[in-house]
């Protein structure tokens, strides 16, 4: 087992959830409510590294990361370094793969969230954000649960973006899943093995304890 890999992987995906967390809340809150003609657009970009190949949204990353890109230049004329090749970098990507995965989970919790509540919450004389605290937020707990494992857990799956987002630098940008190609590349199978066992257990982990938790009685009041 490498543990330089996956202790760099459980700090990918703790900064990755994070920062994704917060956001993907507003926009799964305002696609389950909103009957704006934006919707479908937005909706749409949200999906979108599904669909994407790996290496594409890696070309687009690096380039844009790179110190000619505009955010890559710009950190690099503040801060004196290169952006990509660099943790930071793969956080910033991480994110990126895994809108979709943060925000499905808890989109499909606020839409079971029935409207009629929400407007018995408003006569009530509670205001939006009141009712999305005391009211929408714990009926719809469950999807944050299922979306922060979802991520955790593709997080410590993902390889083709990482690895050209962030190359593969001990300590710095290798990711336990690119340990693995590495291993596998060396000929050191057993140790692919264990590392492979590894991701195996936390993703069947993540999908078992989903179930749980979307199962669990009384989470829709």
């Amino acid at each position: 087992m490498d543990w330089t890999a996956l202790s760099l992987t459980l700090k990918l995906a703790l900064w990755t959830i994070v920062f994704l967390a917060p956001v993907a809340l507003v926009v799964a809150r305002w696609l389950a409510t909103t009957q704006s003609r934006w919707r479908p657009w937005v909706s749409t970009v949200v999906l979108l590294p599904l669909v994407l190949p790996p290496t594409v949204l890696g070309y687009y990353l690096l380039v844009g990361l790179s110190p000619q890109g505009a955010i890559g230049g710009f950190v690099s004329r503040i801060t004196g370094t290169q952006f990509v090749f660099s943790f930071p970098a793969i956080v910033v990507a991480s994110i990126l793969v895994n809108i979709p995965f943060a925000v499905a989970p808890m989109q499909r919790a606020f839409e079971a969230v029935p409207r009629n509540v929400r407007e018995a919450a408003w006569v009530s004389g509670l205001s939006v954000f009141d009712t999305f605290r005391h009211v929408e937020f714990p009926l719809a707990w469950p999807g944050l649960v299922s979306a922060v494992a979802l991520v955790a857990a593709h997080t410590f799956g993902e390889f083709g973006v990482l690895l050209m987002v962030g190359g593969n630098i001990p300590g710095e940008t290798r990711t336990l899943s690119i340990a693995i190609y590495d291993a596998v590349q060396a000929f050191r199978n057993a140790e692919a093995a264990v590392m492979a066992f590894a991701l195996l257990t936390v993703s069947f982990g993540t999908l078992l304890a989903m179930h749980f938790t979307e199962k669990r009685p009384g989470s829709h009041g």
